[in-house]
């Protein structure tokens, strides 16, 4: 089969139009109706912020799936894997390796230290107020970065599904237009999630689309094994050679450790960036807050075990997936119709899905019909994540910065979950303005820079906590805004920002830092800092740490 150059645009008659928005109306309906139930059945503060510690092993796993396996990982992996062979799946494994470290280092002794949000651990046995609002500062920055990736994902979606790109127009909007009224509308929905749903309706609403995303994502990759009659051999020689790369689009330097002849300092880069992004991803989901607080929602430490093991069969097979329809998108669609409709590949599993739907659902109709579903699927999955991190950060903001520093302990349950939903608006507010300038970028890459930026701060604070006699304040206080400062200080002076074809302002260039992803520095510099600042400090409560000990170590005293 020759590679479908037919962009949506082409394909899209006015009935496959109708059909996709009607598709989305639906879902957007039952997911409201899940959110308006939850919202009857959230009575208290535990209910707004942990579901009311209600979610056995097997859904809570779910809900964690649904949370992880964001734009970043349908959309954006896809694209990278379509782009860039084999150099693309490695953000796959770095994005499963990590759930090793939430599992062995993080998940129980967490449920059994705190009671809504990471700060609840690290302020246990230091001062509370400005290790709280320490933590709420990194809690906002790290769920702001991994909220313009989603919104990213929605507008590249949504265009491609109505036909919107270069020299359309839609409603009487161009396509740039269209895509900024896309990702304010993205913005408003998960805003209403949070509000009205808390903790329990974001939670049914993840595991409905870890449900359908899986489902979506199976008979995608069935079909594609099918057209290549399961063999993988035929199917990665059809990509490769329609990827207009070759045999390199199979092996590791097409996008990282890539070998510039006669400059060792781009060579020596290029292979720093790709270390950096390994680590970044593999120790990037410890310290991820939205996936932190998932751990409150159940109640016992062995049933949050047991919840990370399901998170990690899901997401493990989901990344399998990803493989097929990695290689299926190259190979049906081409690089060229992919680039041609979103420069940084964010397009791919959708485009592949009309492909397929034209060849399998008989012709256009059906091309539209697959387009459609598999678009609303993705579409449920950036609504589902984006109201997950804006939980986690308004919840942070009212129970942490709000109830424990400026009312010092006085607030009631009333006025912290108020105020948990007015941070909800403020948050939502500044992540779509954020995510319109960063639209030329793929989702995973950014989903790169939050794992760093959370890698930085976030995880020398929890483990120092959790495992070192001496942490104190201070300690904490320099780790949390040593790591977090030095990595979005790289990411802003770093080509990412500027100085780059596909930087947030191509036409500037104040860009000194030659790496994409900080963490190869950020995060030595945050465990440094945490180090520093608890040597310099002299104070220490090791009664208080024996407490903490025997609560993580046994669930003694847990909420």
């Amino acid at each position: 089969m020759e590679p479908h150059s037919l962009l949506a645009a082409e394909a899209s008659t006015s009935t496959s139009r109708t059909l996709t928005i009607t598709l989305f109306l639906v879902f957007v309906a039952i997911t409201l109706a899940i959110t308006i139930w939850a919202s009857r059945q959230t009575k208290t503060a535990t209910d707004f912020y942990a579901g009311g510690r209600s979610f056995s092993g097997f859904q809570n796993g779910m809900a964690i799936g649904g949370d992880y396996m964001s734009a970043a990982s349908f959309l954006g992996i896809a694209g990278l894997i379509a782009l860039y062979g084999y150099d693309g799946f490695l953000y796959s494994i770095g994005f499963l390796v990590a759930w090793l470290v939430a599992l062995l280092l993080v998940a129980e002794f967490l449920r059994n230290s705190g009671r809504y949000t990471m700060a609840d651990v690290l302020a246990f046995r230091m001062r509370q107020r400005p290790v709280r609002t320490a933590a709420s500062v990194s809690t906002i920055v790290v769920s702001i970065f991994y909220l313009i990736a989603q919104m990213v994902g929605a507008g590249a979606l949504v265009s491609l599904l109505l036909g919107i790109k270069p020299g359309t127009t839609f409603l009487g909007m161009d396509a740039d237009t269209a895509k900024i009224a896309t990702i304010i509308l993205v913005g408003a929905l998960m805003i209403v999630y949070v509000v009205v749903g808390g903790m329990k309706g974001t939670t049914y609403v993840q595991i409905v689309k870890a449900f359908l995303l899986m489902t979506g994502a199976l008979v995608m990759t069935l079909l594609v094994l099918a057209h290549y009659k399961f063999n993988l051999s035929s199917l990665l020689g059809d990509a490769a050679q329609q990827s207009g790369k070759g045999t390199a689009f199979l092996e590791p330097g097409l996008r990282y450790g890539v070998e510039t002849a006669g400059d060792a300092a781009k060579t020596f880069y290029s292979k720093m960036d790709l270390l950096s992004l390994g680590i970044a991803l593999v120790l990037g989901t410890a310290g991820l807050p939205h996936i932190l607080t998932r751990f409150y929602t159940v109640p016992t430490s062995k049933i949050a075990r047991k919840s990370v093991l399901w998170a990690i069969g899901i997401i493990g097979t989901f990344y399998l997936f990803t493989l097929a329809l990695g290689f299926g998108a190259a190979a049906l669609v081409g690089g060229a119709a992919i680039t041609a409709q979103d420069k940084a590949g964010n397009t791919a599993a959708p485009q592949l899905a009309q492909a397929l739907g034209i060849d399998y659902l008989g012709g256009e109709t059906g091309g539209a019909v697959l387009l459609a579903i598999i678009a609303a699927v993705a579409f449920a999955t950036i609504l589902a994540v984006v109201a997950g991190l804006t939980l986690a950060s308004s919840s942070s903001v009212a129970h942490d910065f709000y109830a424990s520093v400026m009312k010092r302990g006085q607030a009631s349950e009333r006025d912290e979950v108020r105020v948990a939903r007015i941070s909800a608006f403020v948050i939502g507010a500044i992540a779509i303005v954020l995510s319109i300038f960063a639209q030329s970028l793929n989702v995973a890459f950014l989903v790169a820079l939050a794992f760093a930026v959370a890698a930085s701060g976030n995880l020398p604070a929890i483990l120092y906590s959790l495992f070192w006699k001496k942490f104190n304040t201070s300690g904490a206080l320099w780790a949390i805004y040593g790591g977090l400062i030095s990595a979005v200080l790289l990411v802003f002076f770093s080509p990412v920002v500027s100085g780059s074809p596909t930087a947030m302002f191509p036409d500037s260039d104040w860009h000194f830092f030659p790496l994409s992803n900080p963490g190869i520095i950020s995060i030595p510099i945050g465990f440094l800092c945490g180090w520093i600042g608890t040597v310099i400090s002299k104070e220490s409560d090791e009664d208080k740490f024996a407490e903490l000990e025997v609560r993580a170590m046994t669930g003694y005293g847990a909420h």
